[in-house]
């Protein structure tokens, strides 16, 4: 008896101790590990890895965008709605999880994109702020009295994974969107989260560049490189204690039912003794 439950101790303490340092724990659940995510525990500010240098904080539009265009002084021109037409298509887009249909219509090839009643207009190489007032114009010339027209490319976004207060995919629908405002439409971060351990993973997949961030030193905020482009991914890690208190819950539901089967097994020996 005396045999089998130093036994049974040893086996639990083994286990607890190949959990919590056989590898580590809060790698295994952190998505996209990079070797230089060793940085985290020391980082101080932002430190880049294969840095790209500073984007244009204007993004200039490409082929394949997806333009919604409305005039608001009239909300039925390029107004929501749940299905396609003959000029624009339904597009959904995902903000923070949800899903939203929107108007939209696709640059083509020549760069140009096809409006309601004015045709084609060359947009591919500007800002968003520059073709809504090219857009304007050629409305105001042609069909519109007084427009004001707003435009947004709605394929733009970044995908936050992890201690978010919301994870899933965010609109850029503004110039200049910065890590802090996505954040803030994310519900912030969780309670479990360690702030030092954000990074955001840019560009080309196949050598990406990575920024770290601590979140926990103001002077972070002035970094221009918080300033996010399209297809950014934003991962936040937990901390350790929590990665390691999660992973003691899930040991500890494997282990209960293997305890009540040795104490049940444990209890016949003892009767029929």
């Amino acid at each position: 008896m005396p045999y089998l439950k130093s036994h049974l101790h040893f086996l639990l303490i083994s286990l607890i101790m190949a959990s919590l340092f056989g590898c580590g724990v809060r790698k295994e659940r952190t998505l996209f590990n990079a070797p230089s995510d060793i940085v985290t525990d020391t980082i101080k500010q932002v430190y880049v890895v294969n840095d790209q240098g500073i984007s244009d904080a204007y993004y200039k539009i490409k082929v394949n965008d997806q333009l919604a265009v409305r005039n608001v002084q009239n909300f039925e021109f390029g107004a929501t709605t749940n299905s396609g037409s003959a000029t624009g298509s339904a597009n959904q887009n995902a903000s923070g999880g949800g899903i939203q249909n929107v108007l939209s219509y696709p640059v083509d090839l020549d760069g140009k994109v096809n409006l309601p009643a004015i045709g084609k207009v060359e947009v591919a190489g500007l800002s968003r702020r520059e073709a809504a007032i090219k857009i304007q114009d050629i409305y105001k010339n042609k069909l519109l009295k007084e427009p004001i027209i707003e435009l947004s490319v709605v394929n733009l976004k970044v995908t936050l994974l992890g201690e978010f207060g919301k994870q899933g995919n965010f609109l850029l629908e503004r110039d200049n969107t910065t890590l802090i405002d996505i954040i803030g439409e994310a519900g912030g971060i969780s309670k479990t989260a360690d702030p030092k351990t954000l990074k955001i993973i840019r560009g080309d997949r196949t050598h990406p560049e990575i920024i770290y961030v601590n979140l926990n030193d103001i002077n972070s905020l002035a970094s221009k490189k918080l300033i996010l482009q399209n297809h950014d991914i934003i991962v936040l890690q937990p901390t350790k204690s929590a990665a390691t208190s999660d992973k003691l819950q899930s040991l500890n539901n494997i282990l209960q039912p293997l305890l009540v089967v040795v104490n049940l097994a444990v209890l016949i020996f003892t009767v029929t003794r």
